[in-house]
């Protein structure tokens, strides 16, 4: 019995332009109603076929991406959903996204969260997380798509409880940990 985490594809939503701080917030609503533009390699194919069971984040890129898997859920919980970004007025910074996404992630783990979720909350939703999906393992081989933040924090709650994997989570789209079961 195993515990598989998979980021979700590559979204459809990419820019370069340079936004203000406001723009980044609507970049960011625009982000979470996004569909997967990419397929999945032959491995995270071949990865995800071994699930019993499959979860999947409410977000819609994760859900596109089980559709690219050509595979239905047998759950979608919004547990596991990716944490949002705190959004702070820096209004004369126009930044390209992917340096908004580095500058506002930083200020996140630093304890900035403004409205959103806190880093100490999004670690008890990962603790909760965790615990469904061993839960869930206790059939078979269960299959997370989910999120490159949210799935590496419950990488690391199930390290705490004595899971191992190969490699780690990665940030990667498509990129895929496989959990295996403490021996007790």
């Amino acid at each position: 019995m195993a515990i598989i985490l998979m980021r979700h594809g590559k979204p459809d939503r990419q820019s370069s332009s340079r936004l203000t701080a406001l723009a980044m917030a609507e970049w960011c609503e625009q982000y979470d109603l996004s569909l997967v533009c990419d397929l999945p390699p032959a491995r995270s194919e071949m990865i995800a076929r071994q699930a019993d069971y499959v979860i999947v984040s409410s977000l819609p890129r994760a859900q596109s991406s089980l559709e690219k898997l050509q595979m239905q859920p047998q759950e979608i919980s919004p547990l596991f959903a990716e944490v949002d970004l705190p959004i702070i007025a820096f209004p004369r910074w126009r930044l390209p996204p992917f340096l908004w996404l580095s500058v506002l992630r930083a200020l996140w783990f630093c304890g900035v969260s403004g409205r959103v979720e806190s880093y100490r909350d999004a670690s008890q939703r990962a603790h909760q997380a965790a615990d469904r999906l061993i839960e869930r393992s206790h059939s078979g081989t269960v299959l997370l798509v989910g999120h490159g933040i949210m799935n590496k924090m419950i990488a690391r709650e199930l390290r705490r409880r004595g899971w191992q994997a190969e490699k780690h989570a990665s940030s990667r789209h498509w990129s895929t940990a496989i959990y295996n079961r403490p021996f007790i």
